[in-house]
């Protein structure tokens, strides 16, 4: 059962993250006029900084006095997880007859959240 609670607070924290991720994106591709992939790796950011402290707290509830190699551990999984998302991207979006950037980036978003969950539980906060 606490395997349960913890994937909804996990998937409640990436909601947030990714409500970050889209705003973010959406500003910095549609307004700000940056490159879409560099916008998306600006609206990743700032979402994993966001849920790397709610998962800490909440999510996993880590006393961990070492957060700093805890956060390197979350980054990291969490920038491989970036690399996931922006080949799930590139590869739905930019193909011929691609689909629509963000429902590619919806795709990866899922697919990446359940690698982010695992690797969190298995290796960043075990």
């Amino acid at each position: 059962m606490d395997l349960i609670f913890r994937i909804l607070k996990f998937g409640l924290t990436g909601l947030l993250g990714m409500a970050i991720d889209f705003g973010a994106t959406w500003l910095c591709k549609e307004k700000l006029k940056i490159n879409k992939y560099i916008a998306n790796a600006v609206g990743f950011s700032l979402a994993v900084t966001n849920n790397y402290l709610i998962n800490r707290i909440w999510t996993f509830q880590s006393t961990n006095t070492h957060w700093g190699t805890e956060f390197f551990k979350f980054l990291a999984v969490s920038l491989f997880g970036l690399v996931l998302n922006t080949v799930i991207i590139y590869f739905f979006h930019q193909r011929k007859n691609g689909i629509n950037f963000y429902l590619a980036k919806f795709f990866a978003i899922v697919l990446v959240f359940i690698w982010n969950f695992l690797a969190n539980m298995l290796f960043t906060f075990k």
